[in-house]
């Protein structure tokens, strides 16, 4: 054995700058959003309202028809849609951009436009439920989600989690262990940990190795530096660690970038808020189609007197103007690479689920994360975000994103029928029956399977709970 160099090729992720603000702007919502470039444009010089950007009214096709939404189309941009390259680079820029939609406030009623805040629980159980995890882990993950607090923390210890699984489930807290580290892995990063130190070490871990700092950065949140810190300041924590105090001061710089409280993005919305659709999804000559909602994102611009400005400036405010220039270019393209994915997918979605839209929750396809990411070209975590509190107006009303994915079962035809095609079919059967002799579960469940969807009875009490229904003694009406 002798020591020897050795070269290679390979890609990597670094989380940049850039490609952190996109991503944070990426799971933003559309009123979110509105909010962050208001700010952006009251603290950024260089930034300015561009009034002379198009609306949707002036920029539509003479010959839309009056009914159907009006598509902006850029000049790259066809009406069909074509695999092109992910927005999602080294650099967190974007390439190709999409259409846009005057998305008039007298299309579509109010009950459309407010829409109930998804809690935490109800995040992280959806993508439980289009998880490729068996059922009995899928229970385990239940209660582990059931027992997280607001800001995201598991802190009751896996010995209570255990008892609550009882009697149904009987798993050791090294199962349930395996299980919690499963869920450590969705959306939001750092969800499910158990301490500050882990939160932040789930963060660091998803970053390349390649970032300044991470090394350290997880060094001191595994140690008992982190508890420290706060005390001692980064002088003393460059002493305590034998490293010089500008490495320190850049690694706690990285660990101010982290969310230590990730849980708390989720669910920050009142019950009463009006939803902005994100996109507009309408079918024209038999073709859906799908554009942004241009007058939903506020439009910016760079100032169109900055080479001015900063000629006009001394050394130093030149050199605070450049800054500013740099974050405004930066905060252009983060949105941009925004629009570009949330197209991309919405337009993968309508492949997907035309018969969704065209007949209803009965004709909902199976549909997971996974499958869209693998389509599109994007990381699944990339997907969750694009997804997350994101609406679109549809000939149905307007529609969360989330609702166009849904977990299957075997069907005897040798496919599958998707979880929320069951209920609606057990909806159906219910609304119909006679209402002296109401459908017990397993007569539901017989009558699915002579449809070809062959469901457990339990299968048909949980989904009919779920629907709110009550038992069939319950639902007898005389007279």
């Amino acid at each position: 054995m002798k020591p020897r160099l050795q070269t290679s090729l390979g890609q990597q992720l670094v989380m940049t700058p850039q490609l952190r603000q996109a991503i944070r702007l990426l799971q933003m919502s559309a009123a979110e959003l509105e909010i962050e470039i208001t700010e952006a444009v009251e603290t950024n010089p260089l930034l300015d309202w561009d009034d002379s950007a198009p609306s949707g009214d002036d920029a539509a096709p003479a010959d839309t028809p009056p009914e159907d939404p009006r598509e902006t189309p850029s000049d790259n941009e066809s009406d069909e849609w074509s695999p092109d390259e992910s927005p999602w680079s080294m650099d967190g820029v974007s390439h190709g951009s999409g259409g846009s939609f005057d998305d008039d406030d007298d299309q579509g009623t109010a009950a459309e436009r407010v829409a109930e805040t998804d809690t935490l629980q109800d995040h992280l159980l959806w993508q439980l439920h289009l998880s490729h995890l068996s059922p009995r882990d899928r229970r385990i993950g239940a209660a582990l989600i059931d027992a997280l607090e607001d800001d995201g923390y598991l802190r009751e210890p896996l010995s209570g989690i255990a008892e609550t699984l009882l009697p149904e489930v009987t798993a050791g807290e090294d199962e349930i262990l395996t299980v919690l580290h499963q869920l450590q892995r969705f959306d939001p990063v750092g969800v499910a940990a158990r301490t500050l130190g882990e939160c932040l070490h789930l963060q660091l871990a998803v970053l390349s190795e390649d970032t300044p700092g991470r090394a350290l950065a997880l060094q001191i949140v595994d140690g008992s530096s982190l508890e420290r810190l706060p005390k001692s300041g980064i002088a003393g924590l460059a002493a305590e660690l034998k490293r010089p105090v500008e490495e320190v001061e850049e690694v706690v710089q990285l660990l101010r970038s982290l969310d230590p409280k990730p849980g708390a993005q989720i669910g920050e919305l009142t019950h009463d808020t009006y939803v902005v659709p994100d996109c507009v999804v309408w079918r024209q000559r038999g073709v859906w189609r799908a554009a942004l909602a241009g007058n939903n994102l506020p439009r910016i611009t760079i100032h169109s007197g900055y080479e001015q400005m900063i000629r006009k400036c001394g050394e130093n405010d030149a050199g605070y103007l450049r800054g500013h220039l740099q974050e405004a270019r930066w905060l252009l393209k983060s949105l941009e690479a925004r629009g570009d994915t949330l197209l991309k997918v919405t337009r993968c979605l309508l492949r997907q689920q035309a018969g969704f839209l065209e007949f209803g929750e009965q004709a909902l396809r199976p549909l997971t994360l996974r499958e869209v990411a693998t389509e599109v070209g994007l990381h699944e975590s990339t997907v969750s975000r694009a997804i997350a509190r994101k609406y679109v107006r549809t000939p149905r009303g307007t529609l969360p994103l989330r609702a166009f994915f849904a977990s299957g079962v075997s069907t005897e035809g040798g496919g599958e029928a998707s979880s929320i095609a069951i209920q609606s079919m057990i909806r159906r059967l219910i609304e119909n029956e006679n209402p002296r002799k109401p459908l017990s579960d397993a007569k539901l469940a017989d009558l699915l399977k002579t449809s070809g969807v062959p469901v457990a009875r339990r299968t048909v009490a949980k989904y009919r709970e779920a629907m709110e229904i009550l038992s069939s003694h319950e639902r007898v009406r005389i007279g």
